[in-house]
């Protein structure tokens, strides 16, 4: 069982804004493989960083979507676990709250999160390659990729794909968060993803008290003013039971 610091507890008590950042680890406690894992099946002999590319897209649309509906099935069959849940708590009793993650499955959103920055995208939404139109639906017939009905592009995963740039108001969201919170969670992330590794640190540099909740060292173990080495479902709970009361 696992008993937080009551030195972090009476921290996260006092701080008024508290932002959260979190990365794979989260989601793998809910099943789901890091992006960089090997693939399976008839995608096995591919690299997922052959993938997801603009170039790759444009080389085999019918590919990449086809790559990407295979993921979509996968995060369909998961849900999100205690540490999501945790979070949306403590979002819940903390309007000053804010949730900034890496992760493009939805889970947060599924579990309750609504004051949420997703940095990298969803991969359970859909626009289109051309303008960046948001796609709800489309039809489904012959047309792989399907067609945006605003423009005619073709549509693609609303993710980020790499060479390409983080979205810049969510980017900004999440810094100017950073910088102006009381307290940081870094949770399951291992700060080596930029920009977004660079968030506790700004925080940190701005005189915010910096909490890693991960059970591996990382780059900024060093550097956080408490650490917890236990993973999210375990830790977070425990914490927001802690913080808030029981409920």
């Amino acid at each position: 069982m696992f008993d937080p610091d009551p030195d972090l507890i009476a921290a996260l008590r006092r701080a008024r804004r508290i932002v959260a950042s979190t990365g794979a680890g989260i989601s793998a406690e809910s099943g789901l493989s890091t992006f960089r894992d090997a693939q399976t099946g008839l995608w096995a002999k591919y690299k997922p960083e052959d993938l997801a590319t603009p170039q790759a897209f444009q080389r085999n649309p019918r590919m990449v979507w086809e790559w990407y509906e295979w993921r979509r099935s996968i995060v369909a069959t998961v849900e999100p676990n205690p540490g999501h849940a945790a979070l949306a708590r403590i979002e819940t009793a903390r309007p000053d709250f804010l949730l900034v993650t890496q992760n493009v499955d939805g889970l947060h959103a599924k579990a309750g999160s609504r004051n949420l920055v997703e940095l990298h995208g969803n991969i359970r939404r859909s626009i289109c390659f051309d303008q960046r139109h948001p796609a709800e639906s489309w039809t489904r017939g012959e047309d792989i990729p399907p067609h945006c009905a605003q423009c005619g592009s073709l549509l693609r995963p609303d993710v980020v794909w790499f060479g390409e740039t983080l979205p810049p108001d969510a980017l900004r969201r999440a810094q100017q968060a950073a910088a102006d919170c009381d307290l940081f969670l870094s949770i399951g992330t291992s700060t080596l993803v930029y920009p977004a590794a660079e968030l506790p640190y700004i925080a940190g540099s701005n005189g915010a008290t910096v909490v890693e909740i991960n059970p591996d060292a990382t780059p900024l173990s060093r550097l956080a003013n408490f650490v917890v080495r236990e993973k999210a479902g375990i830790a977070l709970p425990a914490i927001a039971a802690a913080m808030l009361g029981k409920p």
